[in-house]
C-alpha cells in the first residue's frame, strides 16, 4: 500500500468509525498529504436508514452494507484495521486497541456514533425490545416479526395468538413510524395468503408515543398526514403514552395527563424511543480530563470547528457531537448532519496542513426531512416545502438510493424495490439465527 512506503514525517489522521461521518471524513482527505487510519470493529459500511427494510424483509442486508476496504481501495492514503477501540493516551497520542496494539496519531477523528438508550433500564428492556442500529439487530427483529406468525399458525389458544399477533413499536420518529408501516404491511399485503389457520391482516401493530404527535420535529402538517397514512395501514397510536414496563409476553404504558395505566398484551416488541453516544465518548473525556463536557445522551460538547474546546487534534462527528446550530438547538443525529460535519473536519485538516486560511465554523445545511409510511406513502419537508403521498414517497426512493455507498448497492435496491412494488412480495422473509442469540447494539 502507499502509506507503507510514504515519508515517516507525513501527517497520521486516525478516524474511528466507518460510519457516514467517519467514511466522508477519510474519503475527502484523499488529495491530502496525510496518512488515513480507519478503524472500525466492523468491516463494512452500513446504510443505517434502510435497516428496517431488512427487518421486515423486503431487503437483504448486504443490499445496504459495502465493505469498507472496498470503498476505499483506490484511495492510496487510506488503510482499514478491523479491531475495537479500547483507550486513549492523549500524552503519548496513541490509542490502543483490545488486542493490545497501539496506534499512534496526529489527529484524532472520532466518529463511533451511537447505540439504544432505554433510559435506565438496558439491562431488562433491551433483551425483549431490540432496537434498530445494527445488521444483526435487523435480523432479530426479523426474526421475531416473522417466528410471531409462524407460532400463531399452530397456536389453538384465541388468547395466545391474539397476544402472538400484536407488535408494540415505542418510539414515534421516523424509525418508529417506518418500522409500524412495514410491519402492517408485511402482513396486509405480503403475507396475505400464506397461511391457513390465521389471518396475517388480523394482527395489530400498535405505535406508542410519548408526545401529543408523531414525528415531532417535522411540521404539524407532515405529522398529522403520516398519522392519517398510518391510520389507513391500520396501525394504532397511541400518544401521550410512556412505557413504563416491558415483560415476556406484554408492555405497560402509563397516559401522560390522566396516568391511566394500560397493559397490552404482546410478545413482540420494537424499540425506536432513543439513542444514545457510543461508550468511547465517555472514554475520551475521561482520558483528556478537565474540560470535556459530556451531556446526558453521552454526547461530547465541540467547537465550531468540530474539534475538542482546548484539543483542536481531536475531533468528534456525527451522533457522537454535541453542536448547536444558528438557532441554539442542538443538530440532530442523522444522516445528513454526519456526511457534512465528516466533510468539513475534512477540509480543518487538510487547511491546517497545508497552512492556508482556517475554515469558517461549521453550518449545517438542513436540505428537509422525510420518513415513508409504507408503499406509495411517505412526508417529506424541503424549503418551506412540505409534500405527502406518492410525490414524497418518490422523493424518498430517490435520496436513499444516492447516497448508498457504491454503485452495486444502487442497483440491487433499485431492482428489488421494484420487484416488491410490483408483486408486492418481500423475498428476504428468512427466520435465520436463534431466539436469545446475543445481538450487538454497539456502533464503532
Amino acid at each position: 500500500m502507499a502509506n507503507e512506503t510514504a515519508p515517516a514525517n507525513r501527517h497520521r489522521v486516525v478516524i474511528i468509525g466507518g460510519g457516514f461521518a467517519g467514511l466522508y471524513c477519510a474519503q475527502a482527505l484523499r488529495k491530502s498529504p496525510v496518512d488515513v487510519t480507519l478503524v472500525d470493529r466492523r468491516n463494512f459500511h452500513l446504510f443505517q436508514p434502510l435497516l428496517y427494510q431488512v427487518a421486515t424483509g423486503a431487503l437483504s442486508p448486504a443490499n445496504i452494507a459495502s465493505p469498507l476496504r472496498t470503498i476505499l481501495k483506490y484511495q492510496a492514503n487510506a488503510r482499514v484495521l478491523l479491531v475495537e477501540v479500547e483507550s486513549f493516551d492523549f500524552a503519548k497520542k496513541e490509542i490502543t486497541f483490545t488486542d493490545g496494539v497501539k496506534q499512534p496519531f496526529d489527529t484524532l477523528v472520532l466518529a463511533a456514533g451511537s447505540t439504544h438508550h432505554y433510559f435506565g433500564k438496558d439491562e431488562a428492556w433491551e433483551p425483549l425490545a431490540p432496537g434498530l442500529k445494527t445488521i444483526e439487530d435487523a435480523t432479530e427483529i426479523r426474526r421475531n416479526v416473522l417466528t410471531a406468525f409462524e407460532r400463531a399458525e399452530r397456536e389453538v389458544d384465541p388468547v395466545v395468538r391474539a397476544r402472538l399477533l400484536t407488535f408494540v413499536v415505542v418510539g414515534g420518529g421516523p424509525t418508529g413510524v417506518e418500522m409500524a408501516g412495514a410491519i402492517s404491511e408485511l402482513a396486509r399485503m405480503t403475507m396475505r395468503r400464506d397461511f391457513r389457520a390465521i389471518d396475517p391482516a388480523s394482527c395489530r401493530v400498535i405505535l406508542v408515543e410519548g408526545q401529543q404527535r408523531i414525528l415531532p420535529t417535522f411540521h404539524e402538517k407532515s405529522s398529522r398526514r403520516a398519522a392519517a397514512a398510518l391510520t389507513g395501514l391500520h396501525v394504532e397510536i397511541l400518544f401521550d403514552c410512556h412505557v413504563t414496563n416491558i415483560a415476556n409476553d406484554h408492555v405497560v404504558v402509563t397516559v401522560d395527563g390522566s396516568k391511566e395505566v394500560r397493559r397490552i398484551d404482546a410478545e413482540t416488541v420494537i424499540w425506536a424511543a432513543g439513542v444514545k453516544a457510543s461508550p468511547l465518548g465517555k472514554k475520551l473525556a475521561e482520558a483528556i480530563g478537565a474540560g470535556v463536557e459530556i451531556d446526558r445522551g453521552g454526547r461530547v460538547t465541540v467547537s465550531g470547528d468540530c474539534s475538542v474546546p482546548g484539543h483542536p487534534d481531536v475531533f468528534v462527528l456525527g451522533d457522537m457531537a454535541a453542536m448547536k446550530s444558528a438557532d441554539g438547538k442542538f443538530l440532530p443525529g442523522v444522516a445528513p448532519v454526519a456526511m457534512q460535519q465528516g466533510r468539513y473536519a475534512a477540509d480543518v485538516i487538510d487547511r491546517r496542513i497545508r497552512g492556508t486560511a482556517p475554515a469558517a465554523p461549521f453550518k449545517y445545511w438542513d436540505k428537509g426531512s422525510m420518513a415513508t409510511i409504507g408503499r406509495s406513502r411517505a412526508v417529506a419537508e424541503t424549503k418551506g416545502f412540505l409534500l405527502s403521498g406518492f410525490i414524497a414517497w418518490l422523493a424518498w426512493l430517490f435520496i436513499h438510493i444516492l447516497y448508498l455507498a457504491r454503485f452495486e448497492n444502487r442497483m440491487l435496491v433499485v431492482f428489488q424495490w421494484f420487484w416488491n412494488f410490483v408483486t408486492r412480495n418481500r423475498a428476504a422473509r428468512l427466520i435465520t439465527g436463534s431466539p436469545g442469540e446475543h445481538h450487538v447494539t454497539k456502533v464503532n
